[in-house]
């Protein structure tokens, strides 16, 4: 079977299961919520809030980088030239060489050991920030499928195909808006080597 006779198949099944699911939901009077959690994130003043203090933060830590990046690069470079057209007997040779390349590679060590601690920083921030968003969601969303009397919630994006009159996102961003306009993101810091 071809792959587009097999989309088809798979599209008419799905169609067919909802047909036969979706009279008896109605018949019961069951209400359906539909939210796309993405546009809530994204359209929301509290996920604007979040995403442009975790950008600070990712720019705070990129600043704090690159002081000791540059000086690495600047010390690769002068090491390069240092190093171009000798033979490794020349090099082994050369003990203030040998001394200054073995300085480089630990100093090189040291800031991917940097880079790491601060890049597990960032993620326990936005962790954080995104726990912190969902807490602050949660009443929201309880609010919103009490107003609507929803007994079924779906996410958007687990959904084949939702009709506008049930998607709830701009009722739930329009209140978020309302009782939460930012959300606080605190960097989390990384605790101190032993």
């Amino acid at each position: 079977m071809t792959k587009l006779k097999t989309a088809l198949t798979a599209l008419m099944l799905s169609a067919t299961a909802l047909m036969v699911v979706a009279p008896p939901a109605a018949a019961q009077g069951t209400v359906i919520m539909v939210i796309d959690e993405g546009r809530i994130v994204a359209e929301s003043k509290a996920g604007k809030d979040m995403f442009t203090k975790l950008k600070n933060i990712e720019t705070q830590i990129n600043t704090e980088l690159k002081p000791t990046l540059d000086a690495l690069e600047a010390e690769r470079q002068a090491l390069a030239t240092r190093l171009d057209g000798k033979t490794r007997e020349a090099i082994a040779a050369d003990a203030a060489l040998v001394k200054q390349i073995g300085d480089f590679q630990k100093k090189s060590e040291e800031f991917a050991q940097k880079r790491t601690m601060l890049s597990q920083e960032y993620a326990a921030t936005e962790q954080k920030s995104f726990i912190d968003f969902n807490t602050a969601l949660e009443p929201v969303m309880l609010e919103v499928v009490k107003e609507k009397n929803a007994q079924v919630v779906l996410s958007k994006s687990q959904a084949v195909f939702t009709a506008d009159t049930v998607d709830a996102t701009a009722s739930v961003v329009a209140k978020l808006d309302q009782k939460t306009p930012a959300i606080t993101v605190v960097r989390q810091r990384a605790p101190a080597p032993k």
